[in-house]
C-alpha cells in the first residue's frame, strides 16, 4: 500500500520529511517508469511556496515545481532556457514535469540543468534544520546522484538576470522531438567595449554530469574577437583533451565529434 502525503505548505512539507523517509515528487513524469509500491511519497503540487517565477535586484528566482509549461509561458524566463524547455518531451510532461525534477534526478541529459549550469545559476536547498545555497555545478556527485540530504528540498533555481541573451543552444538526438538528447551544448558569449567579457560552455549527455569547464574559457576572456581567432586552436586542443564521453546508445567517438562540431560552429557564429 503507498503511502502518501500531500502538504499544504513548505514547512508542513519539510516537518514530513523531518521525520519520515519519504520521496519527493511532483509531476511524478520520471517516477511513473519505475513506481514502487512499498515507498512513501510526498506530493508536493499544493505548496504554493515552491511554483512561483519572481525576481529581485540579483536573480530571477524558479520554484522548483514550476512546469516547463510555467517556464515557457513566463514573461520572466529568459529566451534560452524557454528554448531547453520547448524541446522537453510533449506537451503533456511539459504541463506535468517540473524543473525541480529535472534537477533532481541526477541525469546528465537534462535540458534545463544544461541551461542552469552553463549560466551558473545558484540552487536554494531547504530543510527543517535551515537552508543553503549552492553551486549548481556543486550539485551532482555523479549520474543519479546528488547533494540533496533525505530530510532537504530544492525550492528555488536563482538564475543571473543579466548576460544571458547572447547565446547558443543546440540539441542532438535520434529525432527532431520528443527525443532523449545524445549530446547538448549550451554557451554564451558577451563582449564589452571590443573585449570578451563572458565565455560560458556547457555539454550534456557526454558523462555522468553536465560538463562545464570553466578554467578552459577563461582562455577566451579579455580578449578581443580578433585575438580570441588567435587561440581559437588552442582553446579547441583544450576541450578535445577535456571532452572524454560515456558510451551509451552511441559511441563515445560520435559524442565527442559532435561536441566539437558544435563547439566549432558556436566559435564561428560568434566572429572567433
Amino acid at each position: 500500500m503507498v503511502n502518501n502525503y500531500q502538504p499544504r505548505s513548505l514547512q508542513e512539507a519539510l516537518n514530513i520529511l523531518a521525520n519520515e523517509s519519504a520521496i519527493p515528487y511532483s509531476g511524478g513524469t520520471d517516477l511513473m517508469k519505475k513506481p514502487d509500491e512499498n515507498a512513501t511519497y510526498l506530493f508536493l503540487n499544493k505548496v504554493p511556496e515552491m511554483k512561483n517565477i519572481v525576481e529581485d535586484m540579483n536573480y530571477i528566482r524558479i520554484g522548483a515545481l514550476c512546469t516547463f509549461t510555467d517556464i515557457i509561458e513566463s514573461k520572466m524566463t529568459p529566451s534560452m532556457l524557454k528554448e531547453a524547455a520547448s524541446f522537453v518531451a510533449a506537451p503533456a510532461i511539459r504541463n506535468f514535469g517540473t524543473v525541480g525534477g529535472n534537477i533532481c534526478n541526477g541525469s546528465p541529459k537534462a535540458d534545463c540543468a544544461l541551461i542552469f549550469f552553463v549560466t551558473d545559476s545558484k540552487l536554494r536547498l531547504v530543510s527543517k534544520r535551515g537552508e543553503r545555497v549552492v553551486p549548481i555545478a556543486e550539485f551532482y556527485l555523479g549520474r543519479n546522484h546528488t547533494i540533496l540530504q533525505k530530510d532537504e528540498l530544492l525550492v528555488e533555481i536563482l538564475m543571473n538576470k543579466t548576460g544571458l541573451d547572447n547565446y547558443y543552444f543546440k540539441k542532438v538526438g535520434a529525432r527532431k522531438a520528443l527525443t532523449m538528447s545524445r549530446v547538448s551544448f549550451a554557451a554564451i558569449l558577451n563582449v564589452k567595449d571590443g573585449k570578451i567579457t563572458q565565455c560560458m560552455t556547457a555539454f550534456g549527455a557526454v558523462g555522468d554530469v553536465i560538463l562545464r569547464r570553466k578554467e578552459i574559457d577563461e582562455m577566451l576572456i579579455g580578449r578581443t574577437i580578433l585575438e580570441a581567432k588567435a587561440v581559437r586552436e588552442n582553446y579547441l586542443a583544450a576541450y578535445k583533451q577535456a571532452i572524454h564521453p560515456v558510451q551509451g546508445r552511441v559511441s563515445a567517438e560520435y559524442k565527442k565529434a559532435v561536441c566539437m562540431n558544435l563547439l566549432d560552429d558556436f566559435l564561428d557564429s560568434k566572429g572567433i
